[in-house]
């Protein structure tokens, strides 16, 4: 659940390492390295920001290599600290190795290397990956790649691995298993990272590397095999990444500049999809799947954090428009709970990265049981893209900050156009209806337009609420996991405690908490529910609770209750999610930011989580 770079060719080496690296710090981390072969096999390596290794490699004087590999490390075996950073050094220091995700059986493995005499100076599983291959290479006499290959056959759990080798100057093997790994392919230059950010500066030709296969980069070549030591042959694909979109363009943090973005997210996640004229909704990565849909006995959402909430978001449509039973699941539980799966089920996945370890191990949980197993997600060429058997990518483009913002709209919009689309051939919606709401989905993105340009007023409110210690988020309907998701937000990147509830649910619990120094969020929209929302301002206030609402513009009775009042535009029921998340979103934000976080990459999280 961290970071990989590596890099061979006539480059210097440890700039692209530390770039890379710097490219990779939105993955979330708690220390850095590198290591180089120069005269030997030489590693650096510091608890703390990649800024810090830096500082450290500016007083070395001879960095000149041609090969390296670089990790940031988030810690699952051992603390943060010099010790367990990575690279680690194999027994002999003739190898090195990096290392994202967890060797499950390491404390078997390492007691009997500790039996032979192997000396560990970490608590890293991954230290111990590497003495066991060193182990294997050693007694069997064979090749680096093979030690690497039957050491792979012996281990559980997941892997995303490079190793270099003193002994090979021109030589990275690199291995998968549920963790990514993207191998890019320049003129006479080969570069390794765990995502294509680190990549785009020097090539848009990569490979993706699939589950047990084995990468050997040797003499300005690469092949691949797999763990049971079959030949497979490179799928070289083209990025649609651009260096500009991986920047911050001039905004304080790229949460920001993805907030500001979603105008055109949402726009780009229904390009060439929906068709006004016509009156249609075209998703090609479900053609094939629409009639299973359609007549679906159940459709399951399995997905984590976020994701999860679109799900949520997704129940309500779903089920309103297809009127097909809906049920969301959140993948680390469902995985574990023997559920009632059947081949009349549809299984839809819900990841930003495509790489939630979670979802994916869910994924295979559903397909053995039958099910047809649909992606909703953002990165092209993902595991969970290529585990589905069909789906919609995002087409969000890159999203940098750890705490989604416009993955979770474009995560929405896609849903929303998926139910349409079923909900038409199901026959269950009416015409007029559909060509309503559908006209209005594409005014979204200029209703997002407006509220963002509340920014400043929104900040100014912020104010009034850095130094608070709890908040407690209210919704009802589809903006119940709206408060969710605001709650989310405003906790991971802040570090105050929030929760979300349905709104009527105050009263069995949450509003013995409500006094003076409480501030409520309200999603208080004109909808069915409005006269409740309004009863339960009116309770919170009786207690003395901060109010801040979320209404619709030009509602004049809640302005008269309520301590704050931020308004979105009118839409179309289902589509107000899309539009009552953004002010929460601005001013989890900026109440982050007034209180010093950092919010890009908050404390202890990992924007992807490839490690149950």
């Amino acid at each position: 659940m961290c970071g990989i770079v590596g890099y061979v060719g006539s480059r210097d080496a440890a700039p692209i390492l530390i770039k890379g690296l710097k490219r990779l710090e939105y993955r979330g981390y708690d220390s850095a390295g590198i290591a180089l072969i120069s005269e030997g096999l030489d590693v650096y390596k510091k608890k703390g920001k990649v800024s810090e290794l830096e500082a450290i490699l500016e007083k070395e004087v001879n960095l000149n290599s041609h090969i390296g590999i670089g990790h940031t490390r988030w810690a699952t075996h051992g603390e943060p600290n010099d010790s367990n950073a990575h690279p680690h050094y194999s027994a002999s220091g003739n190898l090195a190795i990096i290392h994202n995700g967890i060797i499950e059986n390491y404390s078997a493995l390492k007691k009997d290397l500790i039996n032979k005499g192997h000396v560990f100076l970490s608590d890293t599983d991954s230290e111990v990956l590497i003495h066991f291959i060193e182990d294997i290479w050693l007694h069997e006499k064979c090749s680096l790649e093979e030690a690497v290959r039957l050491a792979l056959t012996k281990v559980v759990g997941a892997y995303a691995i490079v190793i270099i080798s003193k002994e090979h100057s021109n030589q990275l093997i690199a291995a998968r298993k549920g963790s990514p790994l993207v191998i890019g392919i320049g003129q006479g230059e080969f570069f390794i990272a765990s995502d294509a950010s680190p990549i785009i500066e020097y090539t848009n030709e990569v490979v993706y590397l699939n589950d047990y296969e084995i990468a050997l980069i040797k003499d300005n070549e690469l092949t691949i095999r797999t763990v049971e030591d079959i030949s497979s042959t490179p799928y070289i694909q083209t990025l649609e990444l651009s260096l500009e979109s991986i920047e911050k363009g001039g905004y304080e943090h790229f949460m920001l500049k993805e907030i500001f973005e979603q105008p055109n997210s949402i726009k780009d996640s229904m390009r060439g999809r929906i068709n006004l004229e016509s009156g249609e909704v075209i998703l090609g990565g479900l053609r094939q799947y629409m009639n299973k849909l359609v007549n679906a006995k159940r459709i399951i959402f399995i997905g984590c954090g976020t994701s999860w909430h679109a799900g949520l978001v997704a129940e309500y449509i779903f089920e309103d428009l297809t009127r097909i039973p809906v049920e969301v699941e959140y993948a680390s539980e469902f995985r574990y709970r023997n559920p009632i799966i059947s081949e009349e089920d549809v299984v839809i996945a819900i990841s930003q990265s495509g790489e939630t370890a979670d979802t994916l191990a869910a994924i295979e949980l559903a397909k053995s049981k039958g099910a047809i197993i649909l992606g909703v997600c953002n990165v092209v060429g993902s595991s969970i893209a290529r585990a589905t058997h069909g789906g919609a990518y995002l087409h969000a483009g890159p999203e940098i900050g750890v705490a989604s913002t416009k993955a979770f709209t474009s995560q929405v919009t896609v849903l929303i156009m998926m139910a349409l689309a079923i909900a038409r051939k199901k026959g269950t919606i009416s015409e007029s209806k559909f060509m309503e709401i559908l006209v209005d989905l594409n005014n979204i993105p200029a209703k997002v337009s407006r509220i963002l340009s509340s920014n400043a007023k929104i900040e100014l409110l912020a104010k009034d609420f850095k130094d608070s210690k709890n908040f407690l988020y209210l919704g009802r309907g589809y903006n119940f996991p709206v408060a969710l998701e605001g709650a989310l937000k405003l906790k991971e990147i802040s570090y105050i405690h929030a929760e979300g509830y349905p709104a009527a649910e105050m009263k069995h619990g949450p509003i013995a908490l409500i006094d003076a120094e409480m501030p409520v969020v309200v999603i208080a929209i004109q909808d069915n529910s409005y006269e409740k929302v309004v009863s339960n301002i009116q309770e919170v206030k009786a207690r003395k609770g901060k109010v801040i609402a979320i209404i619709t513009e030009g509602d004049t009775e809640i302005p008269k209750m309520a301590d704050y009042v931020l308004e979105i535009p009118n839409a179309s029921a289902i589509l107000k999610p899309l539009l009552t998340v953004i002010p929460l979103q601005l001013l989890s934000y900026h109440i982050a930011v007034m209180r010093g976080c950092n919010v890009d990459q908050p404390r202890n999280l990992a924007k992807s989580v490839t490690v149950e």
